[in-house]
């Protein structure tokens, strides 16, 4: 389903004076994005792959706080979406000054939010671990308790690293981020072998590594940053002065996308607890149809994040049609990859699946999984989960909370439990909910879209 243009909305600004975004343009914003989407994926697998040779309780202790991380850190990332967008629309209406400012304060935000997290982690870290998982193997409990103190360190620098990654991209600059995230990745494996194998100190090593690699990413971006004089600059950022103005404008993007970001995080825990009910062969063909698909949502995602650059500076200057120009080019684009990928798997689902070593019922979970998962791909996903950043850019970004909550609570989670269990579905219920309430949520973000209600949106004055 590709997208049609909105009603104009006589209240916007069309002007000519747009920042030009032709096809080439969007190109050079976009690939970067898609190769630092797969850097991060990459990242990821090395990190298990290298420490399972600690063993198994590394492995799940590593894993454990992984999954802890991932919910804990969306509160800095949301707040990286919310100052990306304020500082795309003062970049495209080239207010360089405020530009300045809502980049500084960003800085400042994101830094006082993950000092905080980062201290109660490191206060109450057995606490969280034992709040989501329960009682663990004592082996597995140390392991993930050391792993958790170290990496818990690396929030403030991850903070920063991601809130600098955002600034460069709501300024068309996607390939510093990108260049950045292969530096630590290679930070990253290099440290795992020196303190892995070479030193020996195992977990310990592991989150050691993350810690340097987030670091330096951090220091390299504030540098480069601070000796701009461009449309973006740190200049001056030690000089610490909050503007609670412009904060309050970061947060009325930040929060929306932090509360749903959040509850996606908590749906998706509870969902994955139904497999567990069902048996190891259902845990497992759950968590490689995982794996395989997570390949589908990279370029996907990378879109997404343009839009945030190509919709926020178009909105900024007040330049409503191009912005619907972008959106319809980008969701073409989306509609395409998810398409071929998906189309992909399902034509070689057999030697993809026969890569891990799985059982015949295991297997078969993984095939059953999978091809829900990609019909509903090709149907919702890209409506869903890419459509919504234009909504974002533009200042929508309580409606998309309000709908993804809603799509959450009353589809994935409510539907997957109803069709496991009452209606005896079993654990393909999860996946069945989960391509409905990719469409569910789709619709609704694609109707809001149609009828112009966002051009009525402002971020900033």
């Amino acid at each position: 389903m590709f997208l049609k243009s909105p009603k104009s909305i006589s209240l916007t600004r069309e002007s000519s004076t747009a920042p030009q975004w032709n096809n080439q343009a969007i190109f050079r914003l976009v690939w970067p994005l898609v190769i630092e989407q797969l850097l991060a994926l990459a990242m990821g697998a090395a990190d298990t792959v290298m420490v399972s040779s600690v063993g198994e309780f590394a492995v799940s202790g590593v894993h454990v706080v992984d999954s802890i991380n991932n919910l804990l850190v969306i509160a800095f990332m949301a707040l990286a979406t919310g100052g990306a967008v304020v500082v795309s629309q003062y970049i495209g209406r080239s207010d360089t000054k405020s530009a300045h400012l809502a980049s500084k304060q960003l800085i400042y935000a994101v830094t006082a939010v993950s000092v905080l997290i980062m201290v109660i982690s490191m206060l109450f870290r057995r606490s969280i671990i034992w709040l989501l998982y329960g009682t663990l193997e004592d082996t597995v409990m140390e392991a993930a308790s050391l792993y958790f103190l170290i990496t818990a360190l690396s929030y403030p620098f991850l903070a920063v690293y991601n809130a600098n990654a955002a600034l460069f991209r709501a300024a068309g600059n996607s390939k510093v981020p990108m260049k950045i995230a292969l530096l630590v990745n290679i930070l990253n494996i290099g440290g795992n072998a020196f303190f892995i194998f070479g030193l020996h100190i195992g977990v310990a090593g592991a989150a050691f590594s993350t810690l340097i690699s987030r670091l330096i990413a951090a220091v390299i971006t504030c540098t480069l940053l601070m000796r701009t004089n461009d449309m973006l600059s740190l200049s001056g950022i030690l000089k610490i002065k909050f503007v609670p103005a412009m904060i309050r404008k970061i947060l009325n993007v930040g929060i929306p996308s932090g509360i749903e970001s959040s509850m996606f995080m908590i749906g998706k825990l509870l969902t994955q607890k139904i497999f567990t009910t069902f048996g190891t062969a259902a845990i497992a063909g759950n968590a490689i149809a995982s794996v395989i698909n997570s390949f589908s949502f990279m370029p996907g995602n990378a879109y997404g994040i343009a839009l945030l650059t190509l919709v926020g500076q178009s909105v900024g200057l007040g330049d409503y049609a191009a912005a619907r120009k972008n959106t319809i080019k980008i969701m073409k684009v989306s509609y395409l990859t998810v398409f071929i990928m998906s189309s992909f798997t399902l034509i070689f689902m057999e030697p993809l699946i026969g890569m891990f070593n799985l059982s015949a019922q295991a297997h078969n979970f993984t095939k059953t999984f999978l091809s829900v998962h990609c019909i509903s791909m090709i149907i919702g996903w890209s409506m869903s989960f890419v459509l919504p950043n234009a909504l974002r850019a533009s200042g929508d970004a309580r409606y998309v909370m309000v709908v993804a909550a809603i799509s959450m609570w009353t589809v994935r989670v409510s539907l997957s439990y109803l069709l496991s269990y009452t209606f005896k579905v079993g654990p393909l219920g999860v996946w069945i909910a989960m391509g409905s309430d990719f469409i569910s949520r789709g619709t609704c973000y694609y109707i809001r879209w149609v009828k112009g209600a966002w051009q009525k949106k402002k971020v900033v004055d």
